[in-house]
């Protein structure tokens, strides 16, 4: 089983932003016996999507030369009870990156209005990577070609 919580890719920019796209459905794995008498999305959901979107930008905007690990989450609003049967937009942003970690924000809207953010996420760079595998594993997810 595979938890990826973006369907597509709309817009990166090297260094800068990303945005993504994920509809949330009533057929979700992850809803199955979660809540038991109200189906909702689990508010660590949308911070996984957000974290999976920016840590690609991360990869990317250092050319798939490391892999970027979350270390540290804060400042996280998210609004409770929201049913599934949702089309949200995922953005994300760089604010500082290093050799060695990266800074960004991100936060998921859902008809212009934010239902989600993060004010500080930060990354650690792991520089043992496979550049390849992880430029088709983007390119896979993304559907953006390098």
């Amino acid at each position: 089983m595979r938890f990826l919580y973006y369907d597509k890719v709309d817009n990166i920019e090297k260094g800068k932003s990303i945005t993504g796209v994920k509809t949330f459905t009533l057929s979700e794995e992850f809803l199955r016996r979660h809540f038991r008498r109200k189906a909702l999305v689990p508010g660590v959901i949308y911070i996984e999507a957000m974290a999976q979107l920016l840590g690609w930008l991360v990869i990317y905007s250092h050319d798939f030369k490391l892999s970027a690990v979350m270390s540290l989450v804060e400042g996280v609003n998210i609004t409770p009870d929201l049913r599934p049967g949702f089309k949200a937009e995922v953005h994300g942003e760089i604010i500082s990156t290093s050799k060695r970690d990266s800074l960004g924000r991100a936060w998921i809207t859902v008809d212009g209005k934010t239902i989600a953010e993060m004010d500080r996420i930060i990354y650690s760079h792991v520089h043992k990577v496979d550049s390849k595998a992880l430029m088709d594993l983007f390119y896979y997810y993304s559907g953006i070609k390098i």
